[in-house]
């Protein structure tokens, strides 16, 4: 026997409160007491309550459906972060649609002209051709091009990467090579934040390291590396690598060549991907608070939905780090 839907009626009946009072703490509207809303919240549990999305859909002309456009979901941050962004979306009742670009500022110029936009009714974005979104609610992540219609929401780059270098000069390390630069914003705040640290250190002369092309990688990583130790007979003191990817790309170019980390380079990244805890040896890296990150840019791309504090020019929030120190640079 097929179970019956149940609908907010039931739901009033069980809590003994009104249809329009379920349906206000069903939406999250904010004038509902705390008492009211546990009330309302155990019976929707008890009774198994599913909200019925296409038919808010009709009747509020939106569809509960926000976007997630992000480079690769092979890369392992990007990963974590959709989990994230999965999970906040949660919190407001939405859905999330996740798109990949390839880093390609084509692929994402025909993704946000394509039928995803008539499909969501709102997109959190990282961004490579900084073109403006139009007619569609957005926020940025990451480190994309300022829009001058989009709040941006992210970690400060360059002082991520300063912290790691500081920890690498305070190791004693003098010859630190910063790798993984390439023609993106990101990667040019991390080398900034690098330059500094040394600067700071006195250490004078900067050895930085090319990545070879396209998103990071750790297979770049492995080739980029090795190619570097067969070319000098010296290998740096320590690599900070821009980001956790590159790092295990390094490791194991390090390994192959019989060097050991951290006693001959010590290897620092950013990001703190699930692996890092797991390498051999364990990978010192930057934390980004991910569920941080997640609920400000959901909770911001809301309020732009709802048409509430929605900023008339390019805003930045930052969100917190922390550096995760491991086996690859305390030995």
């Amino acid at each position: 026997m097929v179970q019956r839907r149940v609908r907010m009626k039931d739901v009033a009946a069980h809590a003994g409160v009104s249809p329009r009072t379920v349906s206000n703490v069903v939406n999250n509207y904010a004038y509902v007491s705390d008492e009211m809303r546990a009330r309302v919240q155990a019976s929707l549990d008890e009774l198994g309550y599913q909200m019925d999305y296409l038919a808010r859909g009709l009747r509020s002309g939106r569809t509960g459906f926000i976007a997630l456009v992000v480079p690769s979901l092979a890369e392992p941050y990007f990963a974590a972060l959709a989990e994230s962004v999965i999970r906040a979306a949660r919190e407001h009742h939405l859905s999330v649609l996740v798109e990949t670009t390839g880093n390609a500022a084509e692929i994402e110029r025909e993704v946000l002209q394509g039928s995803l936009t008539r499909m969501v009714d709102g997109v959190l974005l990282n961004a490579v051709a900084g073109e403006e979104v139009e007619d569609l609610p957005a926020v940025l992540l990451g480190e994309s091009p300022p829009l001058a219609n989009a709040p941006h929401v992210g970690i400060d780059n360059v002082a991520a990467a300063r912290t790691v270098v500081q920890h690498l000069i305070d190791c004693g390390h003098r010859r630190i090579l910063a790798y993984g630069n390439q023609d993106t914003e990101t990667a040019r705040l991390r080398l900034e934040g690098y330059r500094q640290a040394m600067t700071a250190a006195r250490l004078g002369r900067v050895l930085s390291l090319d990545y070879s092309g396209g998103p990071w990688s750790a297979e770049g990583a492995y080739r980029d590396i090795a190619k570097l130790l067969r070319r000098r007979a010296r290998p740096p003191e320590a690599i900070f690598a821009f980001n956790d990817s590159l790092a295990h790309g390094a490791l194991r170019a390090l390994r192959e060549r019989g060097l050991a980390v951290p006693g001959d380079v010590a290897i620092a990244g950013i990001d703190d991907i699930v692996m890092s805890a797991f390498s051999e040896p364990p990978l010192t890296t930057v934390a980004p608070d991910l569920d941080e990150l997640a609920h400000r840019a959901v909770g911001l791309l809301v309020d732009r939905i709802g048409g509430h504090r929605v900023p008339h020019e390019f805003t930045r929030t930052l969100t917190p780090f922390r550096l995760i120190v491991r086996a690859s640079t305390a030995g």
